[in-house]
């Protein structure tokens, strides 16, 4: 799977959620940019298994989070240019308060 396709997963993603399609189907196509498996040395020990399992995940969950990222300034400039009384960054400091309040 390209970068490309991987971020078009994470915009369809949320698309789906703000559609009201349902965590199942997100959680479906978000899963898809997981490999089938991994390839590892035949003679690694734990560690190295390890590193080549998180370097085959790395570039897949960048390209998902860059595609989080894309669609939120998009959703995020879209906002702003409505001329709100509440911006994206108090939005999310609130957010950020909220979650901090809370306990695990």
């Amino acid at each position: 799977m390209t970068e490309n396709e991987i971020k078009l997963k994470a915009i369809a993603a949320l698309t789906a959620l703000r559609g009201g399609v349902g965590t199942d189907y997100a959680s479906e196509l978000l899963g898809e940019v997981v490999p089938d498996y991994f390839v590892v040395p035949a003679e690694a020990d734990a560690n190295e298994i390890g590193r080549a399992v998180l370097g085959q995940l790395s570039k897949p969950l960048s390209a998902l989070i860059t595609g989080f990222v894309l669609a939120f300034e998009a959703v995020a400039d879209g906002y702003e240019e409505t001329d709100p009384e509440v911006t994206t960054e108090q939005i999310l400091q609130v957010l950020a308060l909220e979650i901090a309040a809370e306990t695990d």
